[in-house]
């Protein structure tokens, strides 16, 4: 299988990037490719609502995200990598999913899987609502079959993240892809 991790943050050496490194570790041990778009670091404009693609062409804009839908739809999953910036995903990972627009079409058509690896400082229950309803809301939308979620509460610095069991259960969800 090949999968796309996009990457939100904008620290690369941060939690949320940490559990894709330990998900992409799983994945290749199982013998799918990986391959990562960092969607923080990008040239990703956000969508100005033109309309000019007709939710099927090509965008009026000249960015990375060109190059980045090719990627996105050779691909049978996605990963959704992302730190909690205020119960939601990153406005990063966020400006790249509003392009999307411009190829909705073609991502529903392909009936991809998907998942979702996100951490956060706190550890109340409700940590993770808003941004799960977001992206079950997104799994619908774009007809992908859910593989699973990885949440990590309590992962507010890098050692705190590594000490948690957050890494191991995102190579756990890589390792065990079908």
């Amino acid at each position: 299988m090949k999968i796309v991790v996009l990457e939100g943050s904008p620290n690369k050496n941060g939690s949320s990037n940490l559990l894709a490194t330990e998900f992409i570790r799983g994945a290749k041990e199982n013998g799918h490719s990986v391959q990562v778009v960092d969607a923080a670091h990008g040239d990703i404009r956000p969508c100005t609502g033109c309309i000019h693609c007709g939710y099927e062409g090509p965008c009026v804009q000249k960015d990375d995200v060109s190059r980045i839908r090719q990627v996105i739809l050779e691909a049978d999953m996605l990963v959704f990598v992302t730190p909690l910036y205020y119960y939601g995903m990153s406005a990063q990972l966020k400006t790249l999913i509003d392009r999307f627009c411009a190829f909705n079409s073609s991502i529903q058509r392909k009936r991809m899987k998907s998942a979702l690896l996100s951490v956060a400082w706190n550890d109340d229950a409700w940590t993770f609502e808003a941004l799960e309803i977001h992206y079950k809301t997104l799994v619908r939308y774009l007809n992908f079959t859910d593989k699973g979620m990885v949440l990590g509460t309590g992962c507010g610095t890098v050692d705190m993240t590594r000490r948690s069991k957050f890494p191991k259960l995102a190579y756990e969800l890589g390792r065990t892809l079908s």
